[in-house]
């Protein structure tokens, strides 16, 4: 069963997933720059043949992005880990999943806002974010009773 949140639970990891996160973030765009440097050689290699191409850059080009690549995994592991769940990397999207009224749903975080302040319905997204109100909190079950 996967894990659920209390509210209080999602707020107070929000201090370490900031630190995942801009972790995983950080490296997700050098991975990304890494990639399009490797696109490029590639690219180039087929217009104009590889005798112009600097093998051992195009080389430590590759071993970097295959290390970023394995950063990239361990650091998203670690968040999932934790029971988040990753909805945007490029934006630091975060949902905590928890129950409201006895129905899945999740409490949403962006990297930057301080608190998770919003919910939503597992298919609505970060577009059908709610504020969490005194109704949510009224009737925000978090951990199922066992």
């Amino acid at each position: 069963m996967p894990k659920r949140f209390t509210l209080a639970e999602a707020q107070g990891l929000i201090p370490a997933l900031n630190g995942l996160l801009r972790e995983a973030v950080a490296l997700k765009t050098d991975y990304d720059e890494a990639e399009r440097e490797v696109q490029s050689f590639s690219e180039h290699v087929m217009m104009m043949g590889g005798v112009s191409v600097d093998r051992a850059r195009v080389l430590e080009t590759r071993k970097r992005r295959e290390a970023l690549a394995a950063g990239l995994r361990r650091s998203i592991e670690q968040i999932q880990e934790l029971g988040c769940h990753i909805k945007d990397l490029d934006t630091g999207l975060v949902d905590f999943p928890t129950l409201f009224r006895g129905n899945e749903v999740y409490l949403c975080w962006k990297l930057g806002e301080p608190s998770s302040g919003f919910w939503h319905g597992v298919d609505e997204g970060f577009r059908g974010r709610k504020p969490i109100d005194r109704d949510f909190l009224d009737h925000h079950e978090g951990d199922s009773p066992e």
